[in-house]
């Protein structure tokens, strides 16, 4: 079965039954609170696994003129029903070594009568009973097909408590809430129902009767007394006189035994039957009565309820949102230029979007729409699919009709095409839709495959680039989509202290120490997003962390907003920005080796990896710069990893220092034995700076692993041992 179906599945079962599960999960949470607040109170003073009926039957006969009845309820609390003295009749609580009265019976306070009418029934009566369980049903079926997404979403339900992958906060959240949560919630609907099957006698009703089985009397032994612990006990109902026929009959978890007042002989059981005992399991799972940590549990189930409902249509209303945003200037049958996306939370389609506002600003005629939409058009010469891979391999919610809908369209002209995958390694089925897609097409007479399908893992900007770069290259286009413009959603923003500031270098370079103004998580290699006063864009800033503090690497550019806005603030000022997590280009966590390689303020998070790093693992690092002047803000950074040992070996290359202009590739190329050795052994190698300078790298990188290795360059940066952030 397709995931579509599960999914619209789920999210019907959910629009359908959504007031009701707030108005049941709110309830719940109040109710929660009950079984917890009569927990605590202090009259379970006796450990009852240790007192046995014999020992409480005694007190109590001594005690008082006449005892009708023993109870033990579900939170160990001992209460008896009596005739006192003067002839009236109470019920309180006992301490059951001695038989005096602890206090009085609880009384349901108002605020939980209010909502167990409320969660049973609605006020409603049997038609609110009615409406409520069959909501407990569709809740049943939520968790149901709940479970199975996150498994195919994971790659198999051998994987469901796999890490997550987080792509934004709601998707996350509620996959990982759902993994831990899901269980309570399968227990509370199915006793809810059970519950109101037994409210309208639905059940078999329980027929067992009492059987005769007299077992050995020993006098006035009662063996049975002495040897039940009170803990085992739910009631016990004491002979109306003295009358050999008038029995004690004691209630226990699952059977009720009459015991002779005088013999003390076993005369009788009934054993409670399979639905008896489900009811009683239902109530106690389904209240959490007597458990303060069931309860609890309970509790945070309900609150996990609301959040899948939070964020379940958050996350449904993001992927409306983003269609509707979709605007197209031309016609499906005027567009030169036809981008089909399949996206499931957006971020794909973002990269969509700004691929085809470049084309009409290149002035193109390009049309976008998602790949179910897939249909012959008339004026058509280039096709460009953007599409992710959902769980085990599947297509996108909006890209699940495509393949069968390339076999059955009739194309007209030929048409070239392009496919760009976007995925995460960390997935086993990696960019496996997107293959699927290029090979579909493939076969088509009319398509040809005018690139190599690419992979973009992690969302990776300098990967995305790459491939346009090369498709522009291609048709002779110019086509200019920058970081800034791909849409994926921003941290919040916070408040930073101006620590500590360089002079500008001889490069117009200088460093800045930022301190967040809360406790906040980042990595070196992360991104700070700084949107200067009365700007509308964004400027990306990769981060070194130096204890706890952001230090930043920035070349003032004449008309540079962003950095003259940094140029021109001094010491103790503060500035609004974001932390965007880059987990792609953080420092590797199990490697014994890793080749850093810089040019500029690309060298900034390598300052911070340095000052992080694990002691065993060996750092070799390549930089980069115009002149030896241009190291100076850098030189203090750098001499101290050298000294502390964090830092290897250190590699420059000064492209304006000598006649003959030496750059990092250069200096990579004289060290080809570091480099295949560190790519052989499975080592990393991490890039930063310009794109200009990458290209140069990769090349430099690809004539070493072909000669040495045997090999492309592309190998390693597929198996992630190659790590890029560049602009």
């Amino acid at each position: 079965m397709t995931i579509s179906i599960w999914r619209y599945s789920h999210l019907t079962l959910a629009i359908s039954s959504t007031l009701f599960i707030v108005l049941a999960s709110i309830t719940g949470i109040i109710l929660a609170f009950e079984p917890i607040s009569n927990k605590l109170n202090p009259y379970d003073i006796v450990n009852i696994d240790n007192v046995s009926v014999a020992e409480t039957i005694d007190v109590l006969q001594k005690n008082y003129d006449e005892v009708i009845t023993l109870d033990v309820d579900e939170n160990g609390f001992v209460a008896t029903n009596v005739f006192l003295e003067n002839g009236e009749n109470a019920t309180f609580y006992i301490n059951p070594k001695t038989g005096e009265k602890i206090g009085d019976i609880l009384e349901k306070k108002p605020i939980f009568e209010f909502a167990t009418s409320l969660h049973r029934s609605l006020f409603l009566k049997s038609t609110g009973r009615f409406i409520i369980g069959f909501v407990s049903f569709l809740l049943f079926l939520i968790a149901i097909t709940g479970i199975i997404l996150i498994a195919k979403r994971q790659g198999g339900f051998s994987k469901f408590f796999t890490k997550v992958i987080k792509e934004n906060f709601n998707q996350y959240y509620h996959i990982v809430v759902g993994k831990y949560a899901l269980i309570p919630i399968l227990i509370i609907t199915i006793t809810g129902v059970y519950l109101s099957l037994e409210k309208f006698s639905l059940l078999p009703k329980d027929k067992s009767k009492h059987i005769e089985i007299l077992s050995e009397a020993k006098n006035t032994d009662f063996n049975i007394f002495k040897t039940t612990k009170l803990s085992e006990v739910e009631k016990i109902e004491f002979p109306f006189s003295t009358d050999e026929e008038d029995y004690y009959y004691i209630k226990l978890a699952d059977k009720e035994i009459a015991v002779h007042q005088i013999t003390g002989q076993i005369i009788s059981e009934k054993k409670d039957s399979f639905f008896t005992l489900g009811s009683y399991y239902s109530l106690l799972l389904h209240t959490g009565k007597g458990s303060f940590l069931w309860s609890l549990i309970l509790l945070l189930a309900c609150f996990a309820i609301l959040f899948f409902i939070f964020s379940g249509f958050a996350m449904t209303l993001k992927r409306t949102q983003k269609k509707s945003k979709i605007k197209n200037k031309f016609t499906k049958d005027e567009a030169e230029f036809i981008i089909l996306f399949g996206s499931e939370t957006g971020s794909t389609l973002s990269f969509a979007n700004s691929f085809y506002k470049a084309l009409i600003a290149a002035k193109k005629t390009a049309f976008i729409t998602d790949l179910n939409n897939f249909t012959s058009y008339k004026k058509a010469k280039n096709i460009i699919v953007f599409t992710a891979t959902y769980g085990e391999g599947d297509a996108p919610i909006n890209a699940t009709k495509f393949i069968k809908k390339i076999n059955t369209t009739n194309q007209h002209q030929s048409i070239n095409f392009s496919v760009i995958a976007f995925g995460s390694k960390e997935y086993k089925h990696y960019c496996k839709f997107g293959m699927q897609v290029h090979a579909s097409l493939l076969l088509q007479e009319k398509f040809k495959a005018v690139l190599p399908i690419h992979k973009v893992n992690n969302q990776s900007f300098i990967e995305f680039e790459q491939w346009v770069l090369a498709w522009s290259s291609l048709h002779n286009l110019d086509l200019n989509i920058s970081k800034e413009d791909i849409k994926i959603p921003k941290e919040k923003e916070q408040i930073f202290t101006v620590l500590n500031k360089t002079k500008n270098n001889i490069d117009d370079t200088f460093l800045i120490e930022l301190k967040p103004s809360r406790k906040t998580k980042f990595k070196s290699g992360d991104l700070l997003s700084i949107t200067p006063k009365d700007e509308t864009r964004n400027r990306l800033y990769s981060v070194a962390k130096i204890n706890k503090t952001i230090l930043l690497s920035v070349k003032r550019h004449e008309f540079g907003f962003c950095s003259n806005f940094l140029n021109n603030i001094d010491i103790n000022d503060k500035l609004v920005a974001s932390i965007q997590p880059n987990k792609n280009f953080h420092f590797p966590k199990k490697t014994q080796e890793v080749i850093l390689i810089a040019n500029g303020t690309g060298l900034a998070p390598f300052l911070g990896m340095m000052n992080t790093k694990k002691s065993k693992t060996k750092i070799h690092l390549f930089w980069g710069g115009r002149t030896k002047e241009s190291l100076d803000i850098y030189k203090k950074q750098i001499d101290l990893s050298l000294k502390n040992k964090t830092l290897t070996s250190f590699y420059t290359a000064f492209s304006q220092a000598q006649k003959n202009k030496v750059y990092i590739q250069d200096v990579i190329l004289s060290k080809p034995e570091l480099i295949a050795n560190t790519l052989k052994n499975g080592n990393h190698i991490m890039i930063c700076g310009s794109l200009n300078m990458y290209k140069g790298v990769l090349k430099a990188l690809n004539k070493i692993t072909k000669e040495q290795l045997n090999s492309t360059v592309d190998k390693f940066i597929e198996n992630n041992q190659i790590k890029s952030d560049c602009y």
